[in-house]
């Protein structure tokens, strides 16, 4: 199983960036797909989810109105698109599929700063 997030970097305030998350290694379609952030010295915390089939999305309230997941199962891939980007923003995202099992990516680093 291997989840590889990609699309991350060094962004300034009221910017965008889109992440990306690669999955192998199982029915990605099966599983609900979620995106979370740690920022240095805090907890992980989530972000956004969307189910399997892409019929439902959940976000943050911190980011709702500003990010969107979406999925693409013909790539077995997960998008983050995230706009107005916020020094508060920064942190390390994570990709991460649930079904019965919990697979986790190793995380791309997003920075937001002028």
């Amino acid at each position: 199983v291997q989840l590889v997030e990609s699309g991350g970097g060094l962004v300034q305030p009221g910017g965008s960036l889109r992440l990306s998350c690669a999955a192998s290694g199982f029915t990605f379609s099966r599983y609900q797909m979620r995106w979370y952030r740690q920022a240095p010295g805090k907890e992980r915390e989530f972000v956004a989810r969307i189910t399997s089939g892409g019929g439902t999305t959940n976000y943050a309230d911190s980011v709702k109105g500003r990010f969107t997941i979406s999925r693409d199962d013909g790539k077995n891939t997960v998008y983050l698109q995230m706009n107005s980007l916020k020094p508060e923003d920064t942190a390390v995202y994570y990709c991460n599929a649930y079904r019965f099992n919990d697979y986790w990516g190793q995380g791309t680093q997003v920075t937001v700063s002028s």
